[in-house]
């Protein structure tokens, strides 16, 4: 899918935010939403959504939600810090198929990491397990603040 189009109201994210799809759910206020990626790229990835804009990449957003969402995103980012304790953390932002988004709703990318561990490719692997995802989700929720 190009940078540029229509918003498509059956993608993914959209079906977590109406409860048809379940998500290991880390953080929701009236604005955002919070959750672990079912495939990350390392322990803890998580992604912050926006509950109620169209847009489909950063450039179609709306600068309220973007204020919004940016603060969210470094509240999750801090919780995660606190819970996973990591060397650092990439927080990322996928504009258009070519630049490697994957789902076509505002999302961020919140990926710990760790010296020594490698990072797995964007959108690929195997699923990770329900359980753990929804123990990190516990983890990192008990440190918002």
């Amino acid at each position: 899918m190009s940078i540029d189009g229509t918003y498509d109201d059956a993608n993914i994210f959209a079906k977590i935010l109406r409860g048809e799809i379940p998500s290991a759910r880390v953080y929701e206020d009236d604005h955002l939403l919070a959750f672990m990626d079912v495939f990350p790229q390392s322990r803890g990835h998580t992604l912050v959504i926006s509950k109620h804009s169209k847009a489909r990449n950063l450039l179609d957003a709306e600068p309220e939600v973007l204020e919004k969402l940016i603060l969210g995103v470094q509240r999750v980012s801090r919780a995660v810090r606190a819970a996973l304790k990591p060397d650092g953390i990439v927080v990322t932002q996928f504009n258009g198929a070519p630049a490697g988004q994957t789902i076509f709703h505002l999302h961020f990318h919140i990926i710990p990491r760790w010296i020594d561990a490698p990072v797995r490719p964007h959108a690929a692997g195997t699923m990770a397990d329900a359980t753990e995802l929804a123990d990190l989700a516990k983890q990192i929720a008990a440190m918002i603040s």
